[in-house]
């Protein structure tokens, strides 16, 4: 069996990357998104165990000092961390995973998964990304102007990443995002496993 390929998918708040990765899934088969775990409490209509594993931080430190997460980073003063073992598992059936993580996760997973493909979504301009946090109603002025700051210092780290999509119309960047995930999956080492026996057939002497 051919195992699955992990993507590594950052982007700053605000930038679409959820909305992108949702239209995603309904979009490919044998792709799934990981739930990190994190101590920031839920959002309104977010449910546990769907949108994130919700946890207070002394569980989410016993996690960490156990080695269960993969990679944890600590982001607007709350903990994310991902499960190890879930991915692994999740990895060895086949289906790719999809990891939505900040730059200093996406570094820690590079040094253990090197075949990771890591994609990096940005907004079309500031003025944007600022539009887009404002229009959820969530925060205040002071909370967003912060966020944009934060979001500023992320985008710096761009480059790291072996993709990049600026998600300006949402349709062509669900488009760019899809045709990042089938050519990885058309890569030769990915097809020379899935087709082996048809291989075999066509090329024996």
């Amino acid at each position: 069996m051919s195992s699955g390929t992990l993507f590594i998918l950052s982007a700053p708040s605000g930038a679409g990357k959820t909305s992108l990765v949702a239209a995603l899934l309904q979009q490919l088969e044998q792709i799934r998104v990981s739930v990190s775990h994190t101590t920031r409490a839920p959002r309104a209509g977010e449910v546990d165990g769907v949108n994130y594993h919700f946890t207070d931080r002394s569980s989410f430190n016993d996690n960490r000092r156990a080695g269960d997460f993969l990679e944890w980073a600590e982001v607007h003063g709350n903990f994310y961390g991902t499960s190890k073992q879930w991915v692994d598992d999740t990895l060895a059936t086949g289906d790719d995973v999809i990891l939505e993580i900040d730059y200093q996760g996406a570094e820690q997973i590079r040094t253990l998964y090197t075949a990771a493909v890591s994609i990096f979504i940005l907004p079309p301009s500031l003025a944007a990304l600022r539009q887009r946090l404002d229009g959820r109603g969530q925060d205040s002025v002071a909370v967003i102007e912060t966020r944009v700051a934060a979001a500023q210092a992320e985008m710096r780290h761009y480059a790291a990443a072996d993709f990049l999509i600026i998600n300006d119309q949402f349709e062509q960047a669900l488009a760019e995002l899809a045709a990042v995930v089938t050519a990885q999956r058309l890569c030769m080492p990915h097809q020379q496993q899935r087709h082996s026996a048809l291989l075999a057939e066509l090329t024996e002497q």
